[in-house]
């Protein structure tokens, strides 16, 4: 028997315990209760005795388990038989220590004999128990909930049904990890030739290298003959003096639990490389701002932006012009510049058919990435974890359009110096107007007409006229390229913190989620690693 220091059992089941909890809700239940009832037997069998070894004797109907039972206590306790079941109830033969009883009572054995402590220096228990084969059906039930619990278990085999597949599908097979806790025994050795022994002894050897068991020993004994009894009875002092029995069977059935869990752990397509997972990324942001509108909210803002340049330094006798028509993000409710981002809404139309598909699409692929190198449970839960948040997406998305701020209403800086030139430039033309209008007036009336002044031969009034005109339509049509470049810039930097904040959207909904959800699995992955190394 393999010796484990118990710290290192201690770290296996703590492992165990992590991986079960972060296996919760992905893997199927069948497979959670079969590592709840290894924790929860591995805690009780812990806190009972722990000087004590059980020890089942296992084994078909006419094999001689009972007689082999007998045999190795040393006196008849067990009723013996060779063509019926005789065994009903599991029979306990105590060695020394009276207080075994709280892990009998948990074993569930009620039959129960003390005898002398000379065999394992006290703090052993032998179980008999009923046949795995027999017909009734409670008899076989008494022997896969002993199967389960039992520190050791001893099959004793007959030289006529030691290949039966009852044995070895039934029971052999799912123990495979558990070869350092038991034993085979063929018994009743002497019916057969001496010269054929090897060979018996040799195939049931194969049989149990094909069970998953080849360092599982097997011993050749005789209850009728004694032969092989006292060296089966050694073998039990000697796992009974050891008093490791019990912290190595939970050990073989904590690593039999991991492997439960680990089962279908690996996956076809392997994890994607990073440049891959940062280019799917990267898609799934350009998606969600397509989506969101980002393109006409951007543009919507250049177009803001030169309409209010436009109201602002335009020439002024056209500049009403520009006023006509709602500012585009007015229209699309994103004029207001000091509002609660978690109330405020834009008036963009609700998401289309469309827009849900490319949403989807977005999700569904970042997902494939995201999920690759995981096995199909946790892949099944990873897309059903990040769809449940993929519901709060669209209104997510409006909410950060909306929040975003985009400078609406906010003027430049050198609007106010352009507007006074130009109404400068205005009130030139009016003065030069009003001035020959006054000069028309005087001479309608042949009223004397004053000198007027004149400035390389032109005449004043004229020449402000022009220049009021010239200026202004000068200065607007190079405002209007300034205010269009300008705008441009606008409706790029509007892109730019658009699909930033449709990103925050995407890594707080999706990516962080799926990011979290990996680091669970790589958790489980090297919990279950620990607890069945």
């Amino acid at each position: 028997m393999s010796r484990t220091r118990p710290p290192a059992f201690a770290e296996r089941i703590a492992a165990l315990e992590e991986a079960r909890r972060l296996a919760d809700g992905v893997l199927p239940d069948r497979d959670l209760a079969v590592v709840d009832d290894v924790l929860a037997r591995a805690h009780t069998r812990r806190s009972l005795s722990a000087a004590h070894t059980v020890v089942g004797f296992f084994g078909a109907t006419g094999s001689g388990k009972s007689s082999l039972f007998n045999a190795v206590a040393g006196t008849t306790i067990a009723r013996a038989a060779v063509t019926r079941p005789t065994t009903s109830q599991p029979l306990a033969a105590v060695w020394g220590r009276p207080d075994s009883d709280a892990l009998l009572d948990w074993l569930g054995v009620q039959d129960r004999h003390v005898l002398r402590a000379d065999l394992g220096e006290g703090g052993l228990i032998l179980l008999d128990l009923p046949d795995f084969d027999s017909t009734h059906r409670e008899h076989r039930e008494v022997v896969e909930r002993m199967a389960s619990m039992v520190d050791v278990l001893v099959w004793v085999l007959d030289p006529q049904k030691y290949a039966d597949l009852a044995v070895h599908q039934g029971f052999l097979r799912p123990l495979a990890s558990h070869g350092p806790v038991m034993l085979a025994v063929l018994n009743q050795a002497d019916r057969v030739a001496e010269r054929e022994l090897p060979a018996v002894l040799g195939s049931l050897r194969d049989l149990l290298d094909r069970d998953g068991l080849p360092g599982m020993d097997v011993l050749a004994t005789s209850a009728a003959t004694g032969a092989g009894v006292e060296h089966l009875r050694a073998r039990i002092h000697d796992v009974a003096a050891a008093r490791t029995a019990a912290v190595t069977r939970l050990e073989s059935d904590v690593v039999r639990a991991a492997r439960t869990l680990a089962e279908g752990r690996e996956s076809d397509a392997a994890a994607p490389s990073r440049s891959a997972e940062k280019a799917q990324r990267a898609r799934l942001s350009r998606d969600l701002s397509v989506a969101a509108n980002v393109e006409t909210v951007a543009r919507a803002s250049g177009r803001s932006w030169r309409k209010q340049a436009g109201r602002r330094t335009g020439w002024p006798v056209t500049r009403w012009i520009g006023s006509l028509g709602p500012d585009p993000l007015r229209r699309l409710n994103l004029h207001r510049r000091a509002v609660d981002p978690s109330v405020n809404r834009t008036s963009l139309p609700r998401a289309n058919a469309a827009q849900d598909a490319v949403i989807d699409a977005a999700v569904r692929d970042w997902l494939h990435v995201a999920g690759a190198g995981m096995p199909t449970p946790w892949q099944r839960e990873l897309r059903a974890d990040v769809r449940r948040r993929q519901e709060n997406l669209p209104d997510a998305l409006d909410r950060a359009i909306a929040g975003t701020d985009l400078g609406a209403g906010r003027a430049a800086w050198w609007w106010p110096l352009v507007s006074v030139v130009q109404w400068l430039a205005l009130a030139a033309a009016l003065v030069g107007a009003l001035w020959l209008l006054g000069l028309a007036a005087l001479a309608w009336f042949q009223l004397p007409i004053p000198p007027t002044p004149r400035v390389q031969g032109w005449p004043v009034p004229t020449l402000l006229i022009l220049t009021g005109i010239l200026v202004g339509v000068l200065l607007g049509g190079l405002l209007s390229a300034v205010n269009g470049a300008a705008a441009a810039a606008r409706t790029r930097r509007s892109r730019r913190r658009l699909r930033a904040a449709v990103d925050d959207v995407a890594q707080r909904l999706i990516v962080a989620p799926a990011e979290q959800f990996r680091d669970r699995y790589a958790a489980f992955t090297a919990a279950v690693d620990r607890a069945g190394a």
